[in-house]
């Protein structure tokens, strides 16, 4: 929902070796060197080895690590560090979703993402490898199988989740959310799994869009489910000109015995916004990100979201705060066309299928340019009375200030 709030397992074996069953090709299992070149911000190689990692870069990361410290950034503690690893370990089955701003699919690609760590204490880090189902080489061929290709996404660590991806983690619901500095890794991912390796892009599909090669934004909100072992992974792209571009969903389950891709269920795609009406009542957790310090603040919430006879949106959000008395109140109206949902305010909720919306400002460069907080938001209603959202906000000059979590059940 539509929010103001800037005033307020063991280790896991980086391995597939149960899915073998089921093997996939050979390129799986070795993967072929990369066909284009890769933005190294994103998608470089670990330089450590992760049963041994060499002496000189330890050391390198342990100088930015005291450095870090010195300077008073580096504020997230290692316990946190090491249940956000614990949190992302293990293998994990899923399909990624690309949809246009208006909501509208335009491609599913079926993943595995493999995470493992090394190292001890403050030199602990993840790694992980993102595998993407490519389409066949022919598709008159009945016996040519698809290939996945092996990608190797950036390690998190002490120095990098504070510095780089600025975290938000909510340790008790894991929940988390993440910056990114390129969308170099989503466009490989598109690329490899709607082309396939050896394309050429002389005939693209027509429907093929890639993220700005400098986009303003790239923003991952990620939220565990409260059933099973299994995640949603929201990415919102803004183009360089603070528009949104595009949103980007990750459907995963952990464990290797997963026989079948989650993915969404058609028959929940024909209407949106009706299970998302109605008073929706709980608790906010916020988590201020690192170089803001690690201030937590709660609240209760009620949020109310009604269609009157007109066909206009009405939305209410109430907070009070944790041992006070003292409530917030913001209403807004609204209209929806299609899957599109826009405010009076300048904030816009596109509805995916599963229960699942993503609001952003309509524009984000404007709010900077007058000097005005904002926020990205992810919702997903697992099921029909319970839903889990996760904000993201941002001060006047685009930096990520803190996360705020939802659990919010319907009355």
């Amino acid at each position: 929902m539509a929010t103001a709030l800037s005033s307020v397992s063991p280790p896991a074996h980086n391995t597939f070796a149960s899915w073998k069953a089921h093997k996939p090709p050979p390129s799986f299992w070795s993967p072929k060197p990369f066909v284009r070149p890769v933005v190294p911000s994103i998608l470089i190689q670990s330089p450590f080895s992760a049963k041994s990692p060499p002496r000189s870069s330890n050391g390198a990361a342990a100088a930015r690590i005291e450095d870090g410290r010195q300077s008073g950034d580096l504020v997230i503690s290692i316990d946190v560090l090491k249940r956000f690893i614990d949190v992302n370990l293990g293998n994990w089955t899923g399909s990624f979703h690309q949809f246009d701003c208006n909501g509208n699919l335009l491609h599913k690609i079926s993943t595995k993402l493999s995470a493992s760590s090394y190292g001890e204490g403050e030199l602990t880090s993840l790694i992980q490898s993102l595998y993407i189902k490519q389409p066949p080489l022919s598709t008159s061929d009945p016996e040519d199988e698809s290939e996945w290709f092996e990608y190797k996404i950036k390690e998190s660590n002490m120095f990098t989740v504070d510095k780089y991806q600025q975290i938000g983690f909510i340790p008790e619901e894991k929940a988390f959310a993440l910056r990114y500095q390129t969308a170099g890794m989503l466009e490989t991912v598109i690329r490899q799994g709607v082309l396939g390796e050896d394309d050429t892009g002389e005939e693209s599909p027509r429907n093929l869009k890639l993220p700005s090669r400098r986009p303003a934004i790239v923003c991952e909100n990620c939220l565990y489910s409260l059933e099973k072992d299994a995640r949603v992974r929201a990415f919102h792209i803004m183009d360089p000109q603070g528009i949104l571009q595009m949103l980007l969903v990750f459907l995963e389950e952990r464990g290797n015995e997963v026989t079948a891709h989650p993915s969404f269920d058609n028959s929940m795609d024909s209407d949106r916004i009706t299970p998302h009406l109605g008073t929706w009542k709980g608790h906010s957790i916020t988590k201020r990100s690192g170089v803001y310090g690690s201030t937590i603040a709660k609240a209760d919430t009620i949020a109310t979201l009604e269609m009157n006879e007109d066909g206009q949106l009405i939305q209410d959000i109430r907070s009070t705060s944790g041992g006070s008395d003292v409530t917030t109140s913001v209403l807004w109206t609204g209209s929806i066309s299609n899957n599109l949902v826009t405010f009076d305010g300048g904030f816009q909720l596109t509805l995916l299928p599963g229960g699942i919306y993503m609001g952003c400002p309509s524009n984000v460069a404007k709010s900077v340019q007058e000097s005005k907080s904002f926020h990205l938001e992810f919702c997903w209603l697992e099921s029909p009375g319970k839903r889990q959202r996760l904000v993201r906000t941002y001060d006047v000059e685009g930096l990520a200030v803190s996360s705020t979590y939802f659990l919010e059940t319907k009355q």
